[in-house]
């Protein structure tokens, strides 16, 4: 069996042909700061600029370089979790290509995680570079994902992290479709702390996160970690059925005590698209639900490899 390395680095590239360079060098004049015993996993996730031949140039010329290559995209979650199963590192960082977390950082994360922490996660003091409309969902959205999960799910962080060989087993055994790793990290529990950090802004390209992949993310996340949009479900459906009986109640005692017929097309119009909307809110909640028993049951693989230069 070979000998761990010291540390892996996980890097999920999309796109960043620009970044790529840079962040190698800086991730080397990092880690070797501390250690040479490391490797650095890059996984391109169906890129569509000249990033695959930058990182091949890369793996050409340093032995601690290994590539997963993508038959086409499959998201930034999906991404990460390959690398987590190709990694052979005592911790692996986890961290993204375009630049926006520094690669210095790590050496405070590896030292908290000598300390004694299993986990190490980087807690953003500031977010450059970002709306502000960004910023506020990212904000409203962490605040109530706390609320609706029954465990703690640190605010204001991101993917970059430090984790144990022995969490990154654990998310291994995690076999779901729809992933959501900061939320599977806290899940697992372990002794965790963090180091805060400015973030910096991107220097080169676009960011592959769209509004519509984070509202898909932020989906992801809450039906994976909580039941509470069940429960909204339910309680919406009491409390129209409630209101829709005291409704009939009124209009019979208006129509056969008070002789007082009630009228009125426009109030039925409203109240029908009102009770419409509801039923087809919840609708879309329990398919939601559904959908993820779906493609877990279908058992496909999470990802194809079109090429590599790492051994499972």
């Amino acid at each position: 069996m070979n000998e761990l390395n010291d540390i892996s680095v996980v890097i999920p590239i999309y796109n960043e042909q620009n970044n790529i360079k840079e962040l190698y060098d800086r991730l080397i004049s990092s880690i070797s700061s501390f250690t040479n015993k490391f490797e650095l996993i890059f996984v391109n996730d169906g890129s569509r600029d000249n990033s695959f031949l930058e990182l091949f140039k890369l793996c050409e010329n340093d032995s601690r370089v290994f590539y997963i290559n993508f038959s086409r995209n499959f998201g930034h979650q999906v991404a990460v979790s390959a690398g987590l199963e190709y990694c052979r590192g005592k911790c692996t960082v986890i961290i993204d290509g375009d630049l926006q977390d520094p690669p210095e950082l790590i050496v405070q994360l590896y030292k908290k995680y000598q300390g004694g922490f299993d986990v190490v996660y980087a807690k953003r003091a500031n977010r450059a570079g970002e709306s502000f409309f960004k910023k506020m969902t990212s904000k409203f959205f962490y605040r109530i994902l706390e609320k609706i999960t029954s465990f703690n799910i640190p605010l204001d962080t991101g993917d970059f992290r430090l984790l144990d060989n022995k969490v990154v087993n654990a998310l291994n055994k995690m076999p779901e479709r729809n992933k959501y790793l900061r939320g599977q990290v806290a899940w697992l529990g372990f002794e965790q702390t963090y180091v805060l950090f400015e973030r910096q802004e991107r220097k080169h390209g676009e960011s592959g996160y769209s509004y519509g992949k984070m509202f898909r993310l932020a989906i992801d996340a809450i039906t994976s970690f909580s039941d509470m949009p069940l429960s909204l479900v339910i309680r919406l459906g009491f409390m129209i059925s409630f209101i829709s009986f005291l409704v009939i109640i009124y209009t019979l005692f208006a129509h056969f005590v008070l002789k007082d017929t009630v009228t009125g097309w426009s109030s039925l119009i409203i109240s029908s698209m009102f009770i419409g909307g509801i039923q087809l809110f919840s609708i879309g909640i329990i398919g939601e639900y559904i959908s993820r028993i779906n493609r877990n049951v279908q058992d496909r693989p999470l990802y194809i490899i079109e090429k590599t230069n790492l051994k499972k």
